[in-house]
């Protein structure tokens, strides 16, 4: 899934009763290439990265790659820990060795650790499951009869599903990628539950992680914008609530205007929701380079403005000389949207009245979302008016958190919006 990672990809696969893993740099295809053709193997597990804080080091691309005593594993994660330094130091207390900075490094060092102990795979990942605390979905392969142990928090902060079809059972974040791959979408993990995947075939399914964290539940910012529309999260269309959050932010935040452009990608849907609602025509304002990939989650700030200099291009025949509502699925930073909007005026758009389908995002997520502070959140600082000026938008306005709780109503589990109100 290249959309929730473009700074490296690895895989790792069984073959006899040892792991081949191969992982670099770059986006999938350049990444894996050739790779993929190399392995022959009825069991494996894939992942792109997204590193938080900018750690991006080859040793922090996963699989994690693990040998201990009495077997092998590789492992993948999606999520933060926030006690990953306190397991880590203890780990290493007992001699163990760590070559990067990942949380996910931590987690599988800890998994064998246990697995040594217990000299069972299943309890030394339930043992570990229960000491990790923050946000985790976690895929495990192991060399003990070949098994696949998938895990999910037990607040349920990331995405986890489970899809089926003549050939096995297949684990993913989103269920986008069971649907490409031709499996047939079976259920969303439960928060808190691990299973075991043997032979093709669940052989365990649990429940068995106790909550730990209060007043969270699966984020809300995978409606916003980290999952593909076409995904399913824990029973919602993912483009259902992104429609419907512009149509609440239509009602909540009207304003007189020509036409509704809707910034390319994952604002799209809302600006939809907006037009739908505030009967005003939707045009495409802005035209997107296919090649190049989301700028959120590249490392640095500097490759952050730069690739959306590269990534936008404003289309001027619908622009010019009209009042545009510019409608952005968040505001993060906010200097990439004082790019875009200054883009759109230089194109000759009379106005630009910029409106946000998630709410001012104030407090840094500490469970996966890469905000090293509060300094580097521009609504943790600054008034809506403040920020109007900032990005030189004619008007702003974002949608409430009742409203963004409202367009996620039939998700199926409670939702964590702590990065927009603590």
């Amino acid at each position: 899934m290249q959309h929730r990672g473009q700074e490296g990809a690895g895989i790792a696969a069984i073959s006899g009763n040892t792991i081949i893993c191969h992982k670099d740099h770059g986006l999938v295809s350049e990444a894996l290439g050739s790779a993929l053709n190399k392995l022959k193997s009825h069991v494996a597990v894939g992942h792109c990265l997204y590193s938080n804080n900018g750690n991006n080091t080859g040793e922090n691309i996963q699989p994690v790659f693990t040998e201990y005593l009495t077997g092998r594993l590789a492992t993948v994660h999606d999520g933060n820990l926030i006690n990953a330094k306190e397991l880590k130091d203890e780990l290493m207390k007992y001699g163990i060795a760590f070559t990067g900075t990942s949380d996910s490094e931590v987690i599988s060092k800890l998994i064998a650790y246990h697995c040594t102990k217990k000299k069972n795979v299943l309890d030394g990942v339930k043992i570990s499951a229960e000491l990790l605390k923050g946000a985790f979905s976690l895929i495990v392969l192991s060399t003990d009869n070949n098994r696949l142990i998938a895990a999910r928090d037990s607040s349920g902060f990331r995405p986890l599903c489970i899809g089926k079809n003549k050939n096995g059972i297949a684990v993913a974040s989103e269920s986008c990628a069971l649907d490409t791959c031709g499996f047939d979408f079976v259920r969303n993990i439960k928060p808190g539950e691990i299973i075991v995947i043997e032979n093709g075939e669940i052989i365990y399914e649990e429940v068995v992680l106790t909550p730990k964290i209060k007043n969270t539940g699966s984020c809300i910012f995978e409606y916003v914008y980290f999952a593909r529309p076409d995904s399913f999260i824990d029973n919602l269309s993912v483009y259902e609530a992104r429609v419907n959050s512009g149509r609440i932010l239509a009602k909540e935040n009207p304003v007189e205007a020509d036409v509704v452009c809707g910034i390319p990608d994952s604002a799209l849907e809302a600006a939809i929701g907006y037009s739908e609602e505030s009967g005003i025509k939707l045009l495409p304002g802005l035209i997107r380079n296919r090649y190049l990939g989301r700028s959120f989650i590249y490392p640095t700030q500097e490759q952050r403005e730069n690739i959306v200099k590269l990534k936008f291009n404003a289309i001027k025949s619908n622009i010019e000389g009209k009042r545009i509502i510019l409608v952005d699925d968040s505001i993060v930073r906010g200097t990439s949207t004082k790019i875009i909007v200054n883009m759109m005026k230089n194109a000759g758009a009379k106005e630009v009245h910029l409106r946000i389908s998630s709410p001012p995002v104030k407090y840094v997520c500490n469970y996966g979302i890469d905000t090293r502070s509060e300094e580097d959140l521009i609504a943790s600082r600054m008034s809506v008016s403040e920020i109007r000026d900032i990005i030189g938008s004619d008007s702003l306005g974002y949608i409430s958190i009742d409203g963004l709780k409202e367009a996620c109503a039939r998700c199926s589990l409670p939702l964590c919006a702590n990065c927009f109100n603590r």
